[in-house]
């Protein structure tokens, strides 16, 4: 299947009055109108609207121009991977040994290969009870020897190509690696001094304990305002947290970065282990920061961990843009017999969408997850993945993962009491001064259409650009044919 793409000027700002027995006139007018709104009318737009019944472009502003795409660049990246491995495809974690066990001792380490598998751990998947269950299995009662993250199977974790720096002490710019747990989330609790003017003190969870903290909170006056936040700066290996917190206030929980999530992965499951009555003599590492192991894949093979299918794990990816995800999931874009580095997986995709009739010219992406601003797509792209993509029965796992306008995900508290409702299944996008909302909707008359609304470098608030865009997709779910 090939799309053909048509470059089209800008609307102009002023919008000449449709007559009401052209309604498709009155369509484009009233979309050209939100475009125009107060707080958006300095904003580079790109608009594609596709009937996918009729195959005709029912309105385009800007289709070509190149444009930060945000958290919609997910789309991208899990159609190519379903394409490229499957819905049925599952990520593997081994767990082996390097010694024999004996009367219940391993007598080595415990070694943990990984994938890159997202979601251990995360959201509505539980704990690592099952892996220690397949551990007492084993007749494993101690462990004399260490707790081993090997990541080696994928790239180093690290940040990709030009995300902002003060993302990154945030969950949603917590590194992917091929061992992840939790997403890669910790939780920090501030509390305050008993009186102003003294730091605030930190606590972690258990497991997060080796990860070094700079505190630099600060406890104020009981009526001031709270203000906390994370910092990860370049090169220091300490996880900053800063701001301001009231005397007398009760105590602040924050979500934060792990740092480095293979020794993060390693040291959880230690903790859960001796939690469970499982002996450990070593400390948790890296496998970087210890001499060499035996070779990959060697070893006593004592547990293997499968994911969720990707159908399954396509869901938390959109409806609720996890990045961690979206970087995950771009890895499996690499060819076969290559390291899945960010790198091999661009250009499996660049490879994929050029087999799609989508142009090399028409798109620069440069991670999975939407996080970076160097990512930039036209807007004709993101609707001919959407019209490749689209399942008519709706039951398909790409349509069941997108957002429902009005009932969950991103879109949950959006376009509420409208006929867009529960009818609009979109991704969004979202950073400073970027919006956008790319997915389905059904008109008036039940005709199916895809679309890609995208507003970069608007001049007002985000709430403005967002009910910009509601407004049109809102009005694309009461067009009518019929005057």
């Amino acid at each position: 299947m090939s799309f053909e793409f048509v470059a089209c000027a800008r609307a102009p700002a002023a919008v000449t009055p449709s007559r009401p027995d052209n309604p498709l006139q009155q369509l484009r007018d009233e979309i050209t109108a939100a475009t125009t709104a107060p707080g958006v009318r300095r904003a580079a737009w790109g608009i594609v609207v596709y009937s996918l019944d009729r195959g005709e472009r029912l309105f385009e502003l800007n289709p070509g121009t190149l444009l930060v795409p945000a958290s919609a660049v997910k789309l991208v990246s899990l159609a190519a991977a379903a394409e490229a491995v499957g819905w049925d495809y599952r990520y593997e974690t081994t767990v082996l040994g390097t010694g024999p066990i004996v009367d219940g001792v391993l007598q080595g380490d415990l070694v943990v290969v990984g994938s890159g598998d997202p979601s251990v751990g995360g959201r509505g998947n539980g704990d690592l009870s099952g892996w220690i269950a397949a551990l007492r299995a084993r007749g494993i009662r101690r462990i004399a020897g260490r707790i081993i993250g090997d990541d080696n199977g994928i790239e180093e974790p690290r940040p990709q190509l030009a995300w902002a720096w003060d993302d990154l002490g945030y969950a949603t710019g917590a590194l992917f690696g091929a061992l992840n747990y939790a997403e890669n989330r910790m939780e920090v609790t501030v509390v305050p001094a008993k009186a102003a003017g003294g730091p605030a003190t930190l606590d972690v969870e258990p497991p997060a304990a080796a990860r070094p903290l700079y505190n630099r909170t600060v406890t104020r006056e009981p009526s001031s305002m709270p203000l906390l936040w994370p910092e990860q700066r370049p090169g220091e290996p300490f996880l900053t947290i800063a701001g301001f917190i009231p005397a007398g206030a009760p105590a602040t929980r924050m979500t934060v970065s792990v740092g480095n999530p293979t020794f993060w992965f390693a040291s959880v499951l230690r903790h859960q282990l001796m939690a469970a009555g499982i002996e450990v003599t070593g400390d948790a590492y890296d496998v970087d920061d210890v001499p060499p192991l035996l070779d990959r894949g060697s070893g006593t093979g004592i547990y293997g961990h499968w994911s969720p299918p990707l159908s399954e794990l396509a869901e938390p990816m959109l409806k609720e843009s996890i990045n961690l995800y979206g970087e995950a999931v771009l890895r499996l874009n690499a060819p076969t017999g290559v390291l899945p580095t960010n790198d091999t997986a661009l250009e499996g995709l660049r490879m994929r969408l050029r087999s799609w009739g989508i142009a090399d010219e028409a798109w620069q992406i440069v991670d999975g997850s939407g996080l970076s601003r160097r990512n930039a797509v036209a807007p004709e792209v993101l609707v001919a993945v959407l019209q490749r993509m689209y399942d008519p029965s709706g039951r398909s796992p790409w349509m069941t993962a997108l957002p429902v306008a009005g009932h969950d995900g991103t879109l949950e508290t959006r376009m509420r009491g409208t006929p867009a409702e529960g009818n609009v299944r979109a991704k969004t996008g979202t950073m400073t001064n970027i919006r956008t909302l790319a997915g389905y909707v059904r008109t008036r008359d039940g005709e199916t259409l895809a679309f890609a609304i995208m507003a970069d470098a608007f001049e007002g608030s985000g709430t403005a650009a967002a009910e910009a865009i509601d407004r049109i997709a809102v009005r694309l779910a009461t067009f009518s044919r019929r005057p």
